[in-house]
C-alpha cells in the first residue's frame, strides 16, 4: 500500500471551482487544507468533516523507489456518490458521473445516488490497471494522485470519500506499508479466458447500450492467460448493457453486448470458438453459488440435438475491476448456427414468405406496448415477439403469427385429447423440451423464457420448442411458490392456471405424446444424460473452474450466506456442489420410477463402435480463412482425429482432437480452393464432407 485513506491528504470542497490545473504535478497545493482522510460528512467514516458541499478535491504524493518490478497498480475506491481519479494528471478511473467537460465542473452532479460500503463493514471497490495502462505516467521518485469526490446534489444528506492505492510487484519484496486486511489477491492470470471491458468509467445502464471497448486474452488451452499478455481473440469496440429480470437487483451484474466495427455497424466474429456472431451475453451466476445450473442446463438441452446456447467459462474484468467468474453464451436469434430458422423481411406479407421465421416466447409482459399478445384463453399467457422484434415486424406478420398460435390454442381447447396438434407442433422438439424441463423443475417453466420458434411452410412451417434459456432457478434452488425437493411432476404447476398456456397440461396428459416421452427417455438416460455420464460433466467443470471459483467468492463473499431464492445455503462450495449432484441424481431416480407411457421400442445409444450421428460434429466457418473449428457435441467420441485432403488427394492436415472442449485448427497456411475433411474414432471414419478456403 502506498497511499492509505487516512493519510494526510492536502483537499479542497467544492463550492467553487479549483484552478485548472489542480490535478496536476504543477500545481501548488499549498494553500489547499490539510487533513486526514475520509472527507466527508453524516456517514461516520470522516476523520475530516467538511461542510455541505457539491465536491471535494483531494491531492496525495506519495513515493515510489523501484518502478520496473511494479507489474499492476489498484485504485481502492468507497465514495458517495461519484468520483474521477487522476494518477500524474492522467484519469485512471470514473464512475457514476457525466459531464460535458472532460474534467467534471465543481457543481456537476452524481448520475445516481450510491451509499459508501466500508462504514457498511463492506468493502470498497478495486480499480485495477496493468502496465499498458500507466506505464507513461509512473515514475521513480514522487508521484501524485488526485481525486474529485461529487454529491448526488447539494442538498444530500452525506457524502463519503476513501481512497487507497496498492502496488504490485514481481519481485515480492515488500517496499510499502502491507496492504489492509480485506484487500484481496489481485486477479494476475487464468487457467480460463479474460474478458477485459473498457467503457471510459461511465456505468453500465440496463438500457440502451452504451459504447465499449472488449479484449480477449486466450492462448489457448494448457496456457496461462496474463492480464499483461496482449489481447487475442478480440480485440475492438463492442457496446453494451446490463440485463436480466431479477437477477438486476444482485450486485453481481449480467450483461449483454454487441461486437462492433469502427463505424458502429455489426461485427461477426468468432470469440472463444464459438460460431461467428455479433450478439452475446456474459452471465454472471450469483444466486447460483455452483455457478454451473446454466452450463449444466444448456449441456443437457444440447445432447438432446436440439439447438441450445453454447457456453464457455472465462473471467471479467470492467474498468479494471474484477467482477468474477462469468459464462460467455450464445444470444438466442437467428443464425445459421444459433435458431436456424429463415430470415423473415418486411416485404414478406403473403403467400410462402409471410409463414416463418419468427422466434417468440411466453414471458412477462414489462417490455412496452405492442411487444406480444395476450392469449385470449386462461389463464391468458403473454406471448412476446422476439425475432424479429416487435419494431421489426409489419401488421400482416404480427397478424399472422397469432393466428396461428390462437389456432392452435382454440384446438386444444376444444379438444384436449385430439391429435390435431400435429398439424401445429413439432412434436419431438417438445418431447426433447418437455423432457429436460421436467430434470430441471425450475420455478419458471413454461412461463417465462419459454421460447419457440416457427420454420416457413417449406421447412415444415409448425411451432418448434426451445431453446432452452435462463435455468439459474432450476435444480431445486428457489424457495417459494413452488416445491422445490426433486419429487414429484413440474408440468402439473401449468394446472394452477397462472401464466402458463392451458395446453401445456393437453400435450403432457396425451397417451400418445407421453409413448413418446417413454422412449425419449430410456434412450437419453441409456446414454448422455445417464447419471454417471452427467455426473462426469459437472466434475469436469467443477475442476475447469476450480482456481476461478476461488476469485469469485473472495470477490463476492455469499458463501454461508442467503441470496434470494436459495432453498440450500451450502457453507462451502463443495456444500453447494454436493447439494446440487444429490437433488439431480435424486430427481433422476424419481422420474425413472415415475415416468408414464408406455415404450415397446427403444433404439440402442450410440457407443464408441459405432459411428456418431453427423448432427453430433459441428466445422465452422465454411468457407473458412485462417481457422477451423471443430466441435463435438456427443462427449463420449473415444480419440478423435481429423485429416484434410486436397482435390488431388494429398493429405495437407492430419490433428488429433480433444472430444472436451474446442479444437481450433490453424488452416492459413492452405491456399484457396476446395478440400475433403475425414473425422475419425479410433482410427474408424464416422464423417467426411467439403471444404471451402478462401
Amino acid at each position: 500500500m502506498v497511499v492509505d485513506a487516512q493519510d494526510t491528504w492536502r483537499y479542497f470542497v467544492g463550492n467553487a471551482e479549483p484552478p485548472g490545473n489542480w490535478f496536476t504535478t504543477g500545481f501548488n497545493d499549498q494553500a489547499w487544507q490539510q487533513g486526514k482522510g475520509g472527507f466527508g460528512y453524516d456517514d461516520n467514516d470522516d476523520n475530516t468533516i467538511i461542510p455541505p458541499a457539491y465536491s471535494v478535491y483531494l491531492r496525495k504524493e506519495f513515493n515510489l523507489t523501484d518502478t520496473a518490478v511494479i507489474e499492476a497498480i489498484t485504485l481502492c475506491a468507497d465514495y458517495d456518490d461519484a468520483f474521477v481519479a487522476y494518477l500524474n494528471g492522467v484519469e485512471i478511473a470514473r464512475t457514476n458521473i457525466t459531464s460535458m467537460q472532460q474534467r467534471p465542473r465543481f457543481n456537476d452532479t452524481a448520475t445516481t445516488p450510491r451509499e459508501a460500503k466500508m462504514y457498511q463493514g463492506k468493502k470498497p471497490e478495486l480499480y485495477t490497471l496493468y502496465k499498458k495502462d500507466w506505464q507513461q505516467q509512473l515514475k521513480l521518485g514522487n508521484n501524485l494522485l488526485t481525486v474529485q469526490v461529487h454529491n448526488v446534489s447539494f442538498s444530500s444528506s452525506d457524502m463519503s470519500a476513501l481512497f487507497f492505492l496498492m502496488i504490485g510487484s514481481s519481485d515480492n519484496v515488500s517496499r510499502y506499508r502491507p496492504p489492509p486486511s480485506w484487500f484481496p489477491k489481485p486477479l494476475t492470470s487464468s487457467n480460463l479466458p479474460l474478458l477485459i471491458i473498457n467503457t471510459s468509467g461511465t456505468a453500465i445502464p440496463d438500457e440502451p447500450k452504451i459504447k465499449a471497448t472488449l479484449g480477449i486474452i486466450d492462448n489457448g488451452k494448457g496456457n496461462r492467460n496474463k492480464v499483461t499478455d496482449p489481447f487475442t481473440t478480440y480485440d475492438g469496440r463492442i457496446a453494451i448493457e446490463t440485463r436480466g429480470s431479477s437477477s438486476q437487483k444482485f450486485p453481481k451484474k449480467n450483461y449483454g453486448f454487441e461486437t462492433r466495427l469502427q463505424n458502429d455497424s455489426n461485427n461477426n466474429v468468432l470469440l472463444l470458438g464459438l460460431p461467428r456472431e455479433n450478439d452475446w451475453i456474459v452471465h454472471g451466476p450469483y444466486s447460483d453459488k455452483t455457478l454451473m445450473r446454466n452450463v449444466l442446463a444448456y449441456h443437457i438441452g444440447e445432447s438432446t440435438g436440439e439447438y441450445t446456447p453454447r457456453t464457455r467459462w472465462c473471467e471479467l474484468i470492467i474498468n479494471g475491476n474484477y467482477e468474477g467468474l462469468y459464462v460467455l453464451t450464445e444470444k438466442i436469434k437467428r443464425d445459421k448456427y444459433r435458431v436456424n430458422i429463415d430470415e423473415l423481411t418486411p416485404d414478406a406479407v403473403s403467400g410462402l414468405g409471410i409463414t416463418g421465421g419468427y422466434i417468440f416466447s411466453v414471458d412477462r409482459n414489462d417490455a412496452g406496448p405492442g411487444t406480444g399478445w395476450e392469449s385470449p384463453y386462461a389463464p391468458k399467457p403473454f406471448y412476446r415477439y422476439r425475432e424479429p422484434n416487435a419494431d421489426e415486424l409489419v401488421p400482416a406478420q404480427k397478424t399472422y403469427l397469432q393466428d396461428y398460435v390462437t389456432l392452435f390454442e382454440q384446438t386444444m381447447e376444444n379438444d384436449p385429447n385430439t391429435d390435431k396438434y400435429n398439424d401445429f407442433i413439432d412434436v419431438d422438439s417438445w418431447v426433447n423440451y418437455w423432457l429436460a424441463t421436467e430434470v430441471f423443475k425450475h420455478i419458471d417453466n413454461f412461463k417465462f423464457s419459454f421460447y419457440m420458434h416457427k420454420h416457413r411452410s417449406d421447412k415444415g412451417g409448425k411451432i418448434h420448442f426451445g431453446p432452452l434459456w435462463d435455468l439459474n432457478l432450476a435444480f431445486g434452488n428457489y424457495d417459494f411458490g413452488q416445491n422445490p425437493d426433486p419429487n414429484n411432476w413440474s408440468y402439473v404447476w401449468a394446472k394452477q392456471k397462472i401464466l402458463r398456456p392451458h395446453w401445456v397440461v393437453a400435450l403432457s396428459e396425451n397417451p400418445e405424446i407421453q409413448s413418446k416421452i417413454k422412449c425419449r427417455w430410456k434412450e437419453l438416460r441409456s446414454d448422455s444424460w445417464s447419471t454417471e455420464n452427467l455426473m462426469r460433466f459437472i466434475d469436469q467443470n467443477a475442476v475447469q473452474i476450480e482456481e476461478a471459483r476461488v476469485r469469485n467468492f473472495e470477490r463476492w463473499d455469499i458463501l454461508g450466506k442467503y441470496v434470494w431464492p436459495n432453498d440450500f445455503i451450502g457453507n462451502t462450495y463443495e456444500e453447494e456442489l454436493n447439494h446440487l449432484k444429490t437433488w439431480l441424481t435424486n430427481r433422476l431416480t424419481w422420474l425413472d420410477e415415475n415416468m408414464f407411457g408406455t415404450c415397446t421400442e427403444i433404439k440402442p445409444p450410440v457407443s464408441v463402435s459405432e459411428p456418431v450421428s453427423n448432427k453430433d460434429i459441428l466445422l465452422y466457418p465454411n468457407p473458412i480463412k485462417n481457422e477451423l473449428t471443430v466441435y463435438f457435441k456427443n462427449a463420449m467420441i473415444n480419440a478423435p482425429s481429423v485429416r484434410i485432403h486436397n482435390t488431388m488427394g494429398k493429405e495437407v492436415l492430419k490433428e488429433d482432437l480433444s472430444t472436451f472442449s474446442i479444437n481450433k485448427l490453424d488452416v492459413a497456411s492452405l491456399t484457396t480452393g476446395v478440400y475433403h475433411y475425414q473425422i475419425f474414432e479410433d482410427q474408424k471414419l464416422i464423417k467426411t464432407g467439403k471444404l471451402i478456403k478462401e
